[in-house]
């Protein structure tokens, strides 16, 4: 597994959209975001992002269940984009953050996540903002067990 490090993330520059539902629509409105950026003839530099608003475990799975989840799906852009079909351009915040990258399949993340919560509580870290996982490839183009997520959770 590898190591959970202290990092200052710079603010980024995104394209992003944000809906009430299920977690499995990730891919479909990573899609809509990719496809937005296209259509305007804008370059992304980087990988999508999905922002998590719930913040605990049990919250996530029930807002799940419940086709209630806060789902923020943004992708970096190089230009400001005018906002359409509920896709807004906007500043993602920077800052303090524990980062750790999950290899394996998205479903797998809870013990990633588990240990990531345990190291932020033995060094007395709490967290200030909403999780973010950054999607490091493709699971279209890697095997399974290849998927790498990089996870950031803001902390002071």
């Amino acid at each position: 597994m590898e190591e959970i490090t202290l990092v200052n993330v710079e603010p980024l520059h995104v394209v992003g959209i944000r809906k009430r539902g299920k977690y499995e629509e990730i891919p479909d409105m990573i899609r809509t975001v990719y496809e937005y950026v296209l259509s305007r003839g804008a370059a992304s530099p980087g990988c999508p992002i999905f922002v998590m608003h719930e913040t605990s475990e049990e919250e996530a799975v029930k807002a799940d269940l419940e086709g209630a989840a806060d789902i923020e799906i943004t992708v970096p852009v190089t230009e400001r984009l005018a906002p359409a079909g509920g896709i807004a351009c906007y500043e993602l915040p920077g800052g303090r953050m524990a980062r750790v990258v999950h290899r394996g399949p998205y479903q797998e993340c809870g013990p990633t996540y588990e240990r990531l919560f345990a190291w932020l509580a033995e060094n007395g870290l709490e967290i200030t903002g909403p999780i973010r996982e950054v999607y490091l490839n493709d699971p279209r183009e890697v095997p399974e067990a290849e998927i790498l997520t990089e996870i950031f959770v803001p902390v002071a």
